[in-house]
């Protein structure tokens, strides 16, 4: 019978799986959008960053922990968020 362990962080290995084949899901549906899917290419960009986006906070969370660190440090991470969406922004209005 197997157990899930808790490592120092206070994750289980259980949680780590789970979101592990979750990002090997996103990146599924990331390299399928463009190459089956029928999108506008505002659409496509628009998908890709949001999905990038969400893969970037399940790393941060859980991979490097933040989701059990003291909520100074959150918002020391998530600070410079709008700056990197103002860019991100500014580059899709380029076009």
């Amino acid at each position: 019978m197997e157990h899930a362990v808790a490592h120092e962080g206070g994750a289980s290995t259980k949680a780590y799986m789970v979101v592990f084949v979750s990002l090997a899901v996103l990146t599924v549906i990331e390299v399928l959008i463009p190459t089956q899917f029928d999108f506008p290419k505002m659409m496509q960009i628009i998908i890709l960053v949001a999905l990038a986006l969400w893969k970037a906070l399940l790393v941060a969370l859980y991979y490097m922990h933040l989701r059990f660190e003291p909520r100074r440090l959150k918002w020391m991470v998530i600070a410079p968020l709008p700056l990197a969406v103002i860019l991100v922004l500014a580059v899709l209005t380029e076009f």
